[in-house]
């Protein structure tokens, strides 16, 4: 990714005060002294649109169909990505169990190109779900755009990803969290259930 599409987008999220310093407990339950509080960007418009015409841009000749995301931040996203293909929109949310499906009357067809559209990249577990749903309805997914991601690149999804930017901060697990045996104050932001 060229230097300057990277510092656009840092500097979208730092002069929208989403990049939080501090001892936070991520939705993965990881600990991590650095918070991406993707709703501060979400909130914005403008930042939002330029975000994602970085991704759309990024993914114009992959020859997808349809792009999806996981709620909630994801269906913002991959809202605004189809918009600017001019492509058709859905979005994949838990079901009574827990799993990741496509609900409301959203239709995936068989071998359909699928871009997948996500705000944080840590874990993967989001991406992954919406993946599991994909493949249930058979559709190819051709392409992973993200806002962020911060993962170590400790795994691999399956399709090429692209990030807005890439930042890899640490994140720990909580029994070897340093920040943790130094007493700093464990802050529990954002509105997802959060693992024990």
């Amino acid at each position: 990714m060229p230097d300057n599409t990277m510092n656009e987008a840092e500097a979208l999220f730092r002069s929208s005060k989403a990049v939080l310093d501090g001892h936070f407990v991520l939705t993965s339950g990881l600990h991590s002294p650095v918070y991406w509080e993707k709703f501060r960007i979400l909130e914005q418009p403008e930042y939002t649109s330029r975000l994602c015409a970085m991704i759309a841009t990024h993914f114009k000749n992959s020859g997808a169909q349809v792009v999806t995301g996981p709620t909630t931040g994801g269906i913002i996203l991959a809202f605004e990505v189809a918009r600017q293909m001019g492509l058709r929109c859905i979005f994949a949310e838990k079901n009574e169990t827990g799993q990741r499906v496509f609900r409301r009357g959203f239709v995936l067809n068989h071998a359909e190109k699928v871009l997948v559209v996500d705000d944080i990249l840590t874990t993967g577990k989001s991406v992954k779900e919406v993946l599991g749903a994909v493949s249930e309805h058979r559709g190819i997914v051709v392409g992973i755009g993200v806002l962020v991601d911060r993962s170590d690149n400790g795994f691999d999804l399956g399709a090429p990803v692209y990030s807005c930017l890439r930042s890899t901060t640490p994140a720990y697990q909580p029994q070897d969290c340093p920040l943790c045996k130094q007493g700093v104050p464990l802050v529990r932001p954002g509105s997802s259930k959060l693992k024990p």
